[in-house]
C-alpha cells in the first residue's frame, strides 16, 4: 500500500529571532496541518507576536528556516508573504483610524480602472456583499475612528478574509470580541477550514481552543515545549505548560457571603448617557468588587465613561461618599475627595503613551503633586512609582523603559500602576485582562481582591463572564441599557448572568 506524505502548510524549522540582548524565539519548530485550525498558545512575551510577524513578513528571522506548503520562503514584506497566500488579522489593528471602512478594506490592493482611478462602484458592491455573507452589519462609509474596538477588530477579520487567504493568521482576534461575536467568529473559521484554509489562531481562552481548534503549540519564554492534538492535553496541562508551573486556584477567594461591606462610596441615581444607558442606578461599597455584565453595546462602556467624567451626563446624578458630584473631566475625578481612576478598554490607545516611559506613564494623571515651583520631584515620583510596580508585580525596568517595550500584560499592570500611584480609592475596569494571558490575570486577580481588602472599591465590566462569577460580590447585568438583574451569592453562576444578558428573562432587582 501506498501511503502519502501530507506536507505541511506551514513548517518552522529551527526560527531563532533576537531584539539585542532579548531573545524573543530561539530554536523553534513545529508545523501545521493543511486545512487545520491550530491554536498558538503562550504568556504574553512568550514569543507568539514574533512568530506572527515572522510569518507575515512584518520582520526576518535571525536564524532557521519557514517554509510555506513545502517550499522555503524568505518572507522579508507583508507583500511577499500575501504572495504565498498568508494574511494576518492582527490584534494590534493595522486600520486607518481617519479613513472609511471602505478604503481600509481596499487597501493596498483596490482594483484600478484605465484611467487610474479606483473602481469604486464596483468595490462597494464587491464588499457589500462579502460583508452581508459574513453576517457582518456595517456603514462602509463610516470612518473607523468612530466605531466601537469590536467593530473594528471585526473589520480587520473581513479585511483578511477578503483576499482569500490560503493561510489565515488570527492574532488574538477574539480579545475584543464576546458572546455573539465569538460565535460569529467561529462560524467563519468553520466555514474557512470546510474549503481548506489554514488557520493559526492565537488565543488565552481554552474555550475557544477546544471549540475551534484542532491541534496547539504552546510557547514558553519563546522556546517550543509541546505540540499536540487538542483533545490529548488537558486544561490543567496546558496552564501549566504556558507559565511552567500549576495555578491551584486561579482565582482568590471571595469573603464570606455574610461579610459586610461599608458605606457606599460611588454610586448612580437614574442615569442617562449616550444613546443607550437609560435610568440605571445602583452603590457601590467600600471593599466591594462589583461586577457590570452585558454584550457589546448595551451601556456598559457610557456608564464606566460618565463615571470617570468622560461622557455627557442627560439626566441622572454620579455620587461619591453620598454627594451628587459634577464630573465634568477626568481632572474631577482625580481630585484627592473623589478619587477614581479608569482602566479603559484599550490600554494601547486610551490608557497609555506607548512611546513614554512606565515611569512617566505612572506619574502623568497626578504629576502635579510631584512638582514644586515648576520642577519635577524626581527622588519623590520614583520611590511614589517603584511602590505602585511591585505592588502589581511589573519588572523593575519600567522606571525607564517604554511601555512599547513590554508586553500587553505588563501594559495593563502599568495602566492600574499609575492609578494607585493617584492614590485612587474608586477603580473602574473596563474588560482589563483583554488580551493578557493566564499567568498575568491569576495576577491581576490577587491584585484585585487585596485592592479592596485594603479599602478600596472596584467596579469591573468583563467580556469572561467566569470571571465576573469567581471575582465579584455583586454583578449587575445590563440589557438594552437598563438594568436587567442584580446577582448575589449564590446566584452568581453563568446561565443566570447570561440569561438577563440575552434578553430571555430578567431578574429581581435588589
Amino acid at each position: 500500500m501506498t501511503t502519502h506524505t501530507v506536507i505541511p502548510a506551514i513548517e518552522v524549522d529551527s526560527i531563532g529571532k533576537a531584539f539585542g540582548p532579548t531573545v524573543a524565539l530561539k530554536d523553534v519548530s513545529f508545523a501545521v496541518r493543511p486545512g487545520s485550525v491550530h491554536a498558538l498558545l503562550g504568556e504574553n512575551g512568550a514569543g507568539k507576536s514574533t512568530l506572527v510577524k515572522l510569518l507575515s513578513g512584518l520582520m526576518r528571522p535571525n536564524s532557521g528556516r519557514i517554509r510555506i506548503f513545502g517550499e522555503e520562503r524568505r518572507l522579508s514584506s507583508p507583500r511577499e508573504a500575501h504572495a504565498c497566500g498568508v494574511q494576518t488579522a492582527f490584534q494590534e489593528m493595522t486600520l486607518i483610524r481617519d479613513l472609511s471602512v471602505l478604503d481600509n478594506m481596499l487597501l493596498p490592493y483596490a482594483s484600478m480602472g484605465p484611467t487610474g482611478l479606483v473602481r469604486r462602484v464596483a468595490a462597494r458592491a464587491a464588499l457589500r456583499r462579502h460583508v452581508d455573507e459574513l453576517g457582518f452589519s456595517v456603514d462602509l462609509d463610516a470612518e473607523v475612528a468612530s466605531l466601537e474596538l469590536a467593530v473594528r477588530q471585526k473589520i480587520e477579520i473581513a479585511r483578511a478574509v477578503y483576499r482569500k487567504p490560503r493561510i489565515l493568521l488570527l492574532d488574538e482576534p477574539t480579545s475584543t470580541l464576546a458572546g455573539r461575536d465569538v460565535d460569529w467568529l467561529g462560524a467563519i473559521i468553520a466555514r474557512l477550514k470546510a474549503a481548506g484554509t489554514t488557520i493559526v489562531f492565537i488565543t488565552h481562552r481554552m474555550r475557544e481552543v477546544r471549540a475551534f481548534c484542532d491541534t496547539l503549540t504552546i510557547l514558553r519564554n519563546g522556546r517550543h515545549i509541546t505540540t499536540a492534538p487538542v483533545g490529548e492535553v488537558s486544561d490543567a496541562q496546558v496552564i501549566e505548560s504556558i507559565i511552567g508551573r500549576s495555578i491551584e486556584q486561579t482565582f482568590p477567594p471571595k469573603p464570606d457571603a455574610g461579610q459586610p461591606f461599608g458605606s457606599p462610596v460611588l454610586g448612580v441615581r437614574d442615569l442617562k448617557v449616550g444613546h443607550k444607558l437609560d435610568g440605571v442606578g445602583f452603590d457601590l461599597r467600600r471593599g466591594e468588587i462589583l461586577g457590570v455584565a452585558g454584550l457589546q453595546g448595551m451601556g456598559q462602556q457610557d456608564l464606566f465613561l460618565a463615571c470617570f467624567g468622560m461622557a455627557e451626563i442627560e439626566r441622572g446624578q454620579v455620587l461619591v461618599d453620598g454627594r451628587a458630584v459634577r464630573l465634568s473631566s477626568p481632572a474631577d475625578a482625580l481630585r484627592p475627595n473623589i478619587a477614581i481612576g479608569l482602566v479603559p478598554e484599550d490600554r494601547k490607545t486610551e490608557g497609555l503613551f506607548l512611546n513614554l516611559s512606565g515611569r512617566e506613564n505612572a506619574s502623568l494623571p497626578v504629576v502635579d503633586r510631584f512638582t514644586h515651583f515648576g520642577l519635577i520631584d524626581a527622588a519623590a515620583e520614583g520611590v511614589a512609582v517603584e511602590a505602585a510596580f511591585r505592588t502589581v508585580e511589573v519588572d523593575r525596568r519600567a522606571l525607564w523603559t517604554s511601555a512599547r517595550s513590554f508586553s500587553g500584560g505588563n501594559q495593563q499592570k502599568i495602566a492600574i500602576a499609575k492609578w494607585l500611584v493617584a492614590k485612587s480609592r474608586i477603580l473602574l475596569l473596563f474588560d482589563p485582562t483583554r488580551g493578557i494571558d493566564v499567568g498575568t490575570k491569576h495576577e491581576l486577580y490577587v491584585m484585585m481582591r487585596h485592592y479592596v481588602e485594603s479599602g478600596g472599591s472596584i467596579l469591573f465590566h468583563s467580556t469572561e463572564i467566569p470571571e465576573l462569577v469567581h471575582l465579584c460580590d455583586r454583578v449587575l447585568v445590563l440589557y438594552d441599557g437598563r438594568l436587567a438583574a442584580e446577582l448575589a451569592g449564590e446566584r452568581i453562576t453563568e446561565p443566570d448572568i447570561m440569561r438577563p444578558a440575552l434578553g430571555h428573562a430578567t431578574a429581581e432587582i435588589a
